[in-house]
């Protein structure tokens, strides 16, 4: 143990204060430098062993990975919907079935932080890397949380109280557009924080829609929105969900912007969605982005 109290010289003289204080300076100085090193030393060993993040998802800060799966030709049930359980077998409003290539992280949360900060981050990282939305919930909305820890991402971790979770499912952009994201976070009654997430890779995933409902959320909470999966020319089932969306909320007006977001604009007008309820911007990226004029 380091002793920095005052000690007397062999010539029997006494240091002056000043230099008691600048031995006492640089004594703390080195034991607090020693403790950051052990406590930076104990962060990185923190996270399980060859465990990795996933690309698309920037880790919440000061968040470990304690749990890391990675299997290949797994099949996921992901739910569009409130779950629940009714004579035994599991009831949602909705369902996206995929195979593909497995891997999901689970990260316990800093005390400090709320499960409801790192899922926001999550979703918002995820629509500005221009992720098509398929299903957002919070609380209880979702529907049971036993259900979505065990019988769908299949980690008893996750199992909270019903008011404490939330749920994304998103579809990546090109050239990831046969990839699945699903961010699930929770808050245990012991108050540890919990964030997963998971993707999956398939080869092939074919024509996913959101819900009118989950577009319209997501537009308001975020101010804007990107469907980079939306086809160039406008019709079919993609035209009926954005009208089915718009009329959700009659005061909502929008910005179009995209290569083809003059087509889309007429297509909605004719439609009958009101022709001052929609702009057309200047941007000429993929997909349709979306930007809501307050």
């Amino acid at each position: 143990m380091l002793d920095i109290q005052t000690t007397a010289r062999q010539d029997g003289r006494t240091p002056s204060t000043d230099a008691q204080k600048a031995r006492i300076s640089r004594l703390l100085h080195s034991l607090i430098f020693t403790g950051l090193l052990g406590a930076s030393a104990s962060a990185i060993a923190a996270d399980l062993p060859d465990s990795h993040d996933l690309e698309i998802l920037p880790r919440f800060p000061r968040s470990e990975i304690v749990d890391f799966n990675q299997a290949a030709s797994q099949e996921r049930i992901y739910p569009q919907g409130s779950i629940s359980r009714i004579s035994g077998r599991l009831r949602m409003e909705g369902e996206v079935r995929a195979i593909g290539d497995l891997t999901a992280v689970t990260y316990r949360l800093p005390d400090e932080d709320s499960s409801q900060s790192a899922f926001a981050a999550a979703r918002k990282d995820l629509l500005k890397a221009d992720a098509t939305p398929l299903f957002w919930c919070e609380s209880r909305d979702c529907g049971s949380s036993n259900l979505l820890a065990n019988s769908v991402f299949g980690n008893s971790k996750l199992f909270g109280p019903d008011d404490q979770q939330a749920y994304l499912l998103v579809r990546l952009a090109a050239p990831h557009e046969n990839s699945l994201l699903a961010v699930y976070t929770i808050t245990r009654g012991n108050r540890r924080a919990y964030l997963h997430a998971e993707q999956l890779d398939s080869t092939a995933l074919g024509e996913l829609l959101p819900s009118p409902a989950t577009l319209m959320r997501l537009l308001k909470a975020n101010g804007e929105l990107t469907l980079s999966h939306v086809p160039q020319e406008p019709g079919g089932a993609w035209l009926d969900l954005l009208v089915r969306t718009l009329r959700l909320d009659t005061g909502v007006r929008v910005e179009l912007a995209g290569q083809h977001a003059g087509d889309w604009r007429a297509a909605l007008t004719a439609q009958g969605v009101r022709d001052a309820r929609l702009e057309q911007g200047k941007d000429d990226g993929d997909g349709l982005h979306l930007t809501w004029l307050r």
